[in-house]
């Protein structure tokens, strides 16, 4: 196992835990915020869960796609190069 594919593996699984975070906080945000209970604090308190779910959303498919280009473009470079065809 080269550096690059444990360097790969441990992002795929910090992005999976991540993605998971984020939909526990999507979904608890809107619990909080459409539950029947009259407290404002708590709606808020829903609402605040949903917005910075959105935000982390977008930084963690930005920071993932960067990432995968990165190392789309290493591994293309440090692929050895195939021998050339013999006459």
């Amino acid at each position: 196992m080269s550096i690059a594919d444990f360097v790969r593996d441990i992002t795929i699984q910090v992005v999976t835990v991540a993605w998971f975070i984020f939909l526990l906080a999507w979904f608890v945000g809107w619990a909080l915020k459409g539950s029947p209970i009259p407290f404002y604090r708590l709606k808020r308190t829903g609402q605040s869960l949903i917005e910075d779910a959105i935000i982390a959303a977008f930084w963690l498919a930005l920071g993932s796609s960067i990432f995968s280009l990165i190392s789309y473009i290493t591994s293309n470079i440090a692929a050895p190069m195939p021998p050339p065809p013999k006459p």
